[in-house]
C-alpha cells in the first residue's frame, strides 16, 4: 500500500529509465545495512513449500520468476532475490558491450498498466555479467537470456549466441535464446524456421557436449502467426530444446487507452503489462495443446497478481515471470502473487 500510494507516484514523476536506476540505487543501499536482507527476506519470501516445483530438472522455490530485462547485468540478484521470486533470469546479454538504441527509450502508459521499451539490448557484456556471477547467492536459480550484438550481422549470429553460452554456462542454470525482441534491427527474422533451426541446432550441439547439459528454451513474440508458431513448435520439438518461453513484447497498439497522439510521441518500441495479457496466454494456450504439453512453458506478459498467474498456469506455462507488473506492483508483488496461489491450493 505505501508503494502504491507514496513511492509509485514519486517515482512516476521521474523520466522510467532514470527511475529505474534510482530504484536499483536505493535497493542496493538499503540491503546493504545490517540484517537488511535477513528481515526482508522474512517479510517478502513466500514459505509455502506448496509452491516448490520440479521443472526441466531443476527445484523452484515458487514458480514466480523476474523476466529478463529487469537486471541486465547481474548486478543485483542477491538483493532481488531478497524480494521472494523463485528464479532470476539475467539478460539480454551480448558477448561485447553496447549502448543501446538512443534515449529515452523506456515509458510508462499508466492508462494501460503498461510499459513500452526499445532499449536495444543495452548491457556491458557477458563477461561483466560472468564476473558478478562468481558471488551468486547459493540455492537461487538464475536464467541467462543470450543474444547477439546489433552490429552482427544475422549471417553471423550463431556465433554470438555460442560465445555468450560458452561464456555462461558455469555461471547460470538454464539459457533463453532471445530472437524476439523487437528493438533490434532484423533479430525478429531469426524468428523463421530455417534460420532459427540452424541457430538452436548448434547451440543444442554444444549444450551436448558438456558433461551436464543445461535446459535451453526460446524465447517467442507474442505478434506470430499460426504457421509460425506450429513451425515453432516442430523446431523446439526437431532440436529437443527444453521448451519455451512466451511471451516477449507486443508492437502492437491495439486496445491501448493511451491517447495515439501520445504513443505518435512516443514511437516504436514493444509493449508489455497488461495489454499483452490475453494475447500471451493465447499463445501459451495453443502452444501447449498442439504440443501435447511435450516441453516446459515458461509464460510471461502481464502477470500483475494471482489470478493473472493462474490463468497462465492453467492455460500450460509451468512457470511464470513478472516485470511489469512488479514495476506496477512494487516489493510485495511476489508475496501477493503466491498468497493467492496458496490459498487457491488449500
Amino acid at each position: 500500500m505505501l508503494y502504491r500510494l507514496i513511492i509509485r507516484p514519486l517515482l512516476f514523476q521521474m523520466d522510467a529509465e532514470k527511475a529505474h536506476h534510482f530504484t536499483f540505487g536505493i535497493i542496493k543501499f538499503f540491503l546493504s545495512l545490517p540484517f537488511a536482507k535477513t528481515i526482508t527476506r522474512a517479510w517478502l519470501a513466500p514459505q509455502d513449500k506448496h509452491l516448490q516445483k520440479q521443472v526441466m530438472g531443476l527445484t523452484f522455490t515458487n514458480p514466480i520468476g523476474l523476466a529478463a530485462g529487469f537486471d541486465k547485468d547481474a548486478r543485483l540478484i542477491e538483493e532481488l532475490a531478497c524480494f521472494g521470486f523463485g528464479f532470476i533470469e539475467i539478460g539480454t546479454l551480448t558477448p561485447r558491450p553496447q549502448q543501446g538504441n538512443p534515449k529515452p527509450r523506456l515509458f510508462r502508459l499508466p492508462q494501460d498498466e503498461a510499459l513500452i521499451n526499445r532499449m536495444g539490448f543495452n548491457n556491458e557484456g557477458v563477461t561483466a555479467a560472468t564476473q558478478r556471477l562468481q558471488k551468486r547467492p547459493a540455492g537461487l536459480i538464475i536464467g541467462g537470456n543470450i543474444g547477439k550484438n546489433k552490429d552482427t550481422p544475422n549471417e553471423e549470429a550463431i556465433c554470438d549466441y555460442l560465445t555468450c553460452f560458452e561464456a555462461l554456462y558455469e555461471y547460470v542454470d538454464y539459457f533463453v535464446v532471445n530472437v524476439s525482441s523487437p528493438n533490434t534491427p532484423g533479430l525478429r527474422q531469426l524468428q523463421e524456421k530455417e534460420p532459427l533451426t540452424a541457430l538452436l541446432q548448434a547451440l543444442q550441439a554444444q549444450n551436448l557436449q558438456k558433461a551436464k547439459p543445461k535446459p535451453i528454451l526460446l524465447k517467442i513474440a507474442p505478434d506470430l502467426s499460426v504457421q509460425q508458431l506450429d513451425d515453432i513448435i516442430d523446431i523446439v520439438l526437431q532440436t529437443k530444446l527444453a521448451g519455451v518461453i512466451a511471451t516477449n513484447t507486443t508492437v502492437s497498439r491495439e486496445g491501448l487507452r493511451t491517447p495515439s497522439e501520445q504513443l505518435a510521441s512516443i514511437g516504436n518500441g514493444g509493449v508489455s503489462g497488461k495489454p499483452v495479457r490475453c494475447r500471451s496466454t493465447e499463445v501459451i494456450r495453443y502452444i501447449a495443446t498442439k504440443s501435447n504439453k511435450q516441453f516446459t512453458i515458461i509464460g510471461v506478459g502481464g502477470i500483475f497478481n494471482a489470478e493473472d498467474a493462474r490463468e497462465k498456469l492453467a492455460a500450460g506455462a509451468d512457470l511464470v515471470q513478472i516485470y511489469t507488473g512488479f514495476v506496477y506492483g512494487g516489493p510485495a508483488t511476489v508475496k501477493r502473487i503466491c498468497r493467492g496461489l496458496s490459498a487457491s491450493c488449500a
